[in-house]
């Protein structure tokens, strides 16, 4: 039997991805995390509503979809919140410099609480960046896959290593420039668009 050639659909999935990432990236991300959360709480409550009545369990089941997406949205801002106390409980360590004696507990929970509110103030800056630039160059892949391009080929059958950045930029430099400009404009349009909610 012949092996099947999966570039294709892998090449198409990253053109289309990569542009609804790099376009509405900060925007569809809670909804994506609110629809993980709902299958996750479906799944769970699937696993323990078989022996209710049909009612009961679609009841169950909505309801456990519901609590599924409202807590991993929570544990999302939760998580960050988190990654930004122990920044900041890092860098008072860092700062810190008397010798004799550590931070009190107030200086400490203070910068950590610091830390936390920053983290969750410029998370939006971090997700837009993130996502313009993951998703330009995962559209330009796909794109350059489709076209033929055999290292953009050979990504989506999984070696990364054959495409810039971790590729020499010199054998790539069209590329980096088109990824660079591509993100450049996804990070504008989601920059303006940023306070438009979905």
């Amino acid at each position: 039997m012949a092996s099947v050639s999966l570039h294709v659909p892998v090449a198409i999935i990253l053109l289309a991805g990569g542009f609804v990432s790099c376009f509405f990236g900060y925007r569809l991300l809670r909804v994506l995390l609110a629809v993980y959360g709902f299958v996750g709480g479906i799944v769970l409550a699937v696993q323990f509503g078989g022996e209710l009545e049909f009612w009961a369990t679609v009841l169950l089941t909505i309801c456990a979809g519901l609590a599924g997406a409202a807590l991993a949205i929570v544990a999302y801002l939760a998580g960050v919140a988190l990654l930004g106390a122990a920044a900041g409980a890092l860098a008072i360590n860092a700062f810190w410099t008397s010798e004799t004696s550590e931070p009190g507990l107030w200086v400490l929970l203070g910068v950590c609480l610091a830390g936390a509110l920053a983290a969750l103030i410029v998370r939006r800056y971090v997700i837009i960046i993130g996502t313009s630039f993951t998703g330009s160059w995962a559209a330009l892949v796909g794109g350059l896959a489709l076209a033929g391009n055999s290292a953009a080929a050979a990504v989506t059958n999984g070696d990364v290593r054959q495409m810039y950045p971790l590729a020499p930029v010199d054998m790539q430099l069209g590329f980096a420039v088109a990824w660079f400009v591509l993100a450049a404009v996804a990070l504008v349009v989601q920059f303006r668009s940023r306070h438009k909610r979905i």
